[in-house]
């Protein structure tokens, strides 16, 4: 068993893409807009404020009230949008239910949208145009290709269907030649699938759900769940130590997706500039 160590691609993807950073002649902007006091999200707007100042990025986080209306953050957006300094621009998700996330998500221009959610972005990635990808599931396909494991012909099974991982992964290894099935809450028989998986990808928010029963010998394993328990230790939906003597690869958690993640910000930031630029 190898691990797939998602701190070690990061910190290679980082300093490479600093390479090119530090080649152009203007500084890249990044805003993440936060409404609300989630402390997971304050969390996760720290780890990114730290990679966009590591990366010499200007970096705006936008704190908004609980209460902030609709229009209040649309009408943000579109200055965003229309900012030549703002290269990239992602709303912390989740955000309270009295807003309509999509909505939110699909104000952002496309050219800007590192987080890879608009409509159109998702829409290029089905069709196989180059676009802003989402981070989690771009990093899961760049972690592979550190390791040098190829995807193409090889069994890869998805479980959770969400269109921050579930739904982009699924494009993406269908676009390298892998056979997909992506099952959900409602798949009947979920051993089935698993078991025959050369690729196992667990996104199901469910701590230690998968099992050495559940898995096929040798198969690689891409954890994607973040769980704390009571214990108040981290743990992926995958059963580790139970599992780890069965597989050829697996991510740890933490350790593993969740730095990927962080990376692909940074290099989406980048490609949101280039895009923009090439498209003027």
């Amino acid at each position: 068993m190898k691990l797939l160590d998602g701190k070690e691609v990061k910190l290679k993807m980082l300093d490479d893409l600093k390479k090119d950073v530090d080649a152009l002649d203007c500084k890249l902007g990044l805003t993440v807009i936060q409404v609300g006091e989630d402390s997971a999200s304050t969390v996760y707007v720290g780890q990114k404020n730290k990679m966009a100042s590591n990366m010499g990025f200007n970096f705006n986080h936008v704190k908004l009230s609980e209460n902030v209306t609709e229009e209040e953050i649309l009408t943000l957006i579109n200055k965003l949008n229309n900012d030549d300094m703002v290269d990239g621009i992602l709303v912390q998700m989740p955000i309270p239910h009295h807003l309509d996330a999509k909505k939110i998500q699909n104000a952002i221009s496309p050219y800007k949208d590192v987080d890879g959610l608009t409509d159109i972005n998702m829409g290029k990635l089905s069709h196989n145009v180059p676009s802003l990808v989402p981070c989690t599931p771009m990093g899961i396909v760049d972690l592979l290709d550190y390791y040098q494991i190829d995807i193409e012909g090889k069994n890869v099974v998805i479980v959770g269907r969400s269109d921050l991982v579930g739904k982009p992964l699924a494009a993406l290894m269908i676009n390298r030649n892998a056979t997909v099935t992506l099952c959900h809450s409602k798949t009947k028989d979920l051993r089935h699938y698993t078991k025959n998986a050369d690729i196992l990808v667990a996104a199901l928010g469910k701590a230690k759900t998968f099992k050495k029963e559940d898995i096929k010998e040798g198969s690689i394993i891409i954890d994607v769940g973040i769980n704390r328990l009571e214990d108040g230790k981290l743990y992926g939906d995958v059963d580790f130590d139970d599992v780890k003597d069965r597989v050829s690869y697996i991510t740890p958690v933490p350790g593993g997706v969740g730095q990927m993640t962080v990376a692909e910000l940074g290099y989406n930031t980048y490609k949101a500039h280039m895009l923009r630029c090439n498209n003027k």
